[in-house]
């Protein structure tokens, strides 16, 4: 009876470990199935780049033509028809993030699930096995309806269990340490995930700007070539026009002109070797992707918009105690930036950032004291000036003081890299920057 026990419990073991292989194999179909998907959008992107390609040297060369009223007008449908392209192109990253992380999601709950029912099958077996184990004592083995030799012959049926078990609880193990990893993947996908949104959102800013501005030139010149040259005549702001055009930041106590705000990043600019013209972009851009800035812990706010819910634990809860104890603000109301949201209302990443310069409170203490040293006074996140020093220092660090380096240092605030999919970004800001170099040449004017 013993015998037909334990080879019971094989047929059970092996009953659990080979359906467990079996679907490992399924989920490489699905695997390829993914791939397949994956190469399509890559197809569809490459398309879509070599488009966008076409469209940036037809722009370049329709800039360098005579200033006309259809030259101008042909800029701004090619510069719509290709930011049309890069929303586009966005939108096809973003399915394909999220086909992915669907994917992951799906293979983490299918091996938790997986996982937990081995441990409780195994967890019986080997109870079991004890229970039975106790009996095959000495005196027993003389006793035993098949005498020694089966006696041992049970032994090494025994041996043999207990060797697919150690084998399943080592490929448990592993399987464990591969769900740690799907865990931190799907993770990074989010963060990938939430800057693409970001990117989307900007992107369609800047058409619905491209197509307004292509709209009131035809409105203002009604399609006459001597309206749009008294156009670029005026197109040199007075002085006092520029400065009290107002330059709004997220996260701030008050409203600060175009001339304060220049005045303040020219002297952060001295200090810190990064342009003003650039600092100003950087900050005007991350003060607005998402148009989420601020909006979250605030004294009205939910529960579920307060900062123990919406900072990474591990990461960013203690040193933003830390901060604003060391401010003398209180956690619970001082204004920091939400997370993203997908299309179902997820949580993407994590929230927290602070003040203009939106640095996260674990990177803000990295900068503080290097802000201290420049201002001579405690570091602010939420001050305008400190967010600007801060602004300065990374993106000097990271390449800013020369002008060449501009782009590269954007795409490093924004997303940590140069990654292609986030060009957009940076493309933005240094546009951004040019036009405000415009403004502030125009201040001297």
């Amino acid at each position: 009876m013993k015998f037909k026990f334990v080879l019971s419990i094989i047929l059970v073991v092996n009953f659990l470990f080979w359906p467990y292989l079996s679907a490992l194999g399924q989920g490489s179909v699905t695997q390829q199935q993914l791939q397949v998907e994956q190469q399509r959008l890559e197809q569809e992107l490459k398309e879509i780049e070599v488009q966008i390609e076409q469209y940036t040297k037809e722009l370049g060369r329709t800039q360098s033509q005579k200033a006309t009223l259809n030259n101008k007008i042909r800029e701004l449908r090619i510069k719509q028809s290709s930011i049309a392209l890069q929303i586009k192109q966005t939108t096809l990253q973003l399915q394909g993030t999220e086909k992915q992380i669907n994917k992951t999601q799906g293979d983490i709950d299918i091996n938790e699930q997986r996982l937990t029912g081995l441990h409780k099958e195994m967890a019986k077996i080997i109870r079991q096995l004890h229970i039975t184990s106790q009996q095959n004592t000495v005196f027993n083995m003389f006793l035993y309806d098949k005498g020694i030799s089966g006696f041992f012959d049970e032994i090494q049926t025994y041996k043999l269990l207990s060797d697919q078990l150690f084998s399943l609880l080592e490929h448990s193990k592993e399987e464990g340490l591969k769900l740690v990893d799907y865990k931190k993947n799907l993770e990074n996908q989010r963060e990938g995930q939430k800057n693409l949104i970001s990117i989307a959102n900007l992107q369609k800013n800047s058409l619905s700007q491209n197509i307004s501005q292509q709209d009131n030139l035809l409105s203002q010149t009604k399609g006459q070539e001597a309206a749009y040259q008294q156009l670029l005549k005026d197109k040199k702001k007075k002085a006092d026009e520029i400065r009290a055009r107002i330059y709004e930041l997220f996260g701030t106590t008050k409203r600060v002109t175009f001339g304060e705000a220049v005045q303040i990043a020219q002297w952060v600019s001295e200090r810190t070797g990064v342009r003003a013209a650039f600092l100003l972009a950087v900050l005007t851009q991350e003060s607005n992707l998402g148009k989420n800035v601020g909006t979250c812990n605030r004294a009205s706010d939910p529960p579920e918009k307060g900062w123990r819910v919406i900072m990474k634990p591990t990461r960013d809860q203690e040193p933003f105690l830390q901060i604003t104890k060391e401010l003398g603000l209180d956690p619970d109301t001082t204004p920091v930036s939400c997370p993203m949201r997908d299309k179902q209302g997820k949580q993407i990443g994590w929230g927290g950032a602070m003040g203009p310069a939106q640095f996260i409170p674990s990177t803000w203490l990295g900068y503080r004291d290097k802000v201290a040293k420049i201002t001579g006074r405690t570091a602010n996140p939420w001050d305008i000036r400190d967010a600007f020093v801060a602004a300065g220092v990374k993106l000097g660090a990271d390449g800013a003081r020369q002008q060449s380096g501009e782009w590269t240092a954007a795409m490093k605030y924004f997303a940590g890299s140069v990654n292609p999919a986030y060009s957009f970004y940076g493309d933005s800001v240094v546009a951004l920057a040019n036009r405000y170099q415009d403004d502030i040449d125009s201040l001297n004017y």
